[in-house]
């Protein structure tokens, strides 16, 4: 869509808006199957090579999500229905887009609707210029934000299990003798500055050790 075919009150009325962040260079495919690799029982390193991105990015990933998969990545989420754009359809779009192909044109050419490509342009282009760019990456990383659906995490909603996470990564879990109870084994990976008996809080269990039990004692 070229911009003398843009509509005029688009064109005049709507100014530069502000963008929520940027977008990542990884894909939803890579999120699912790094969280596939999880699930399988690998370390998030071995995890993050097998969906095609950095050790150090999947152990963010693990990290930031706190062990558990995003809802809409879960594999107990929805899937995509087939009225649902693809990564593959938003490059074909963003080509179209860049050679000034009309709507009508490329809806022909994806076997869609022409109002569900103006749709997507008009919603998932970047607007931080002020004026609409369509691109893959930027209108997918749109369209998985808006499928996001708030959802009480686990530990918001069970106060057992938010004790045991707690518990453990404050360093509060002692036999009936008041020995501290080591938690699993788990192989050193040489990222740590410190040895972890050195540190005040060595009792406590990292996220890997409680991640590993949780299989065991919450199973479901």
């Amino acid at each position: 869509m070229t911009k003398t075919g843009r509509r005029k009150s688009e064109r005049s009325t709507r100014g530069k808006l502000n963008s929520p962040g940027r977008p990542p260079v990884w894909q939803r495919e890579n999120l699912c199957r790094f969280w596939r690799g999880v699930a399988a029982g690998h370390s998030s390193e071995v995890s993050a090579v097998q969906a095609g991105v950095s050790g150090p990015v999947g152990s963010r990933w693990f990290r930031s999500s706190g062990g558990m998969p995003p809802t809409h990545l879960a594999p107990s989420a929805a899937l995509l229905k087939s009225r649902n754009l693809t990564f593959a359809d938003r490059e074909e779009i963003a080509l179209e887009c860049a050679r000034g192909t009309g709507v009508r044109t490329i809806a022909r050419k994806l076997g869609r609707s022409p109002s569900t490509i103006s749709r997507e342009i008009r919603r998932n282009s970047a607007t931080r210029s002020g004026d609409f760019d369509y691109r893959a990456l930027t209108a997918q990383w749109h369209a998985d934000r808006a499928a996001r659906r708030p959802k009480i995490s686990k530990l918001t909603s069970n106060p057992s299990l938010h004790d045991y996470v707690q518990d453990r990564l404050a360093g509060l879990i002692a036999t009936p003798k008041g020995v501290a109870f080591d938690g699993p084994i788990v192989v050193w990976k040489g990222r740590r500055a410190v040895h972890r008996q050195s540190r005040r809080w060595s009792c406590a269990w990292s996220p890997e050790q409680i991640a590993q039990r949780l299989k065991m004692d919450f199973p479901e």
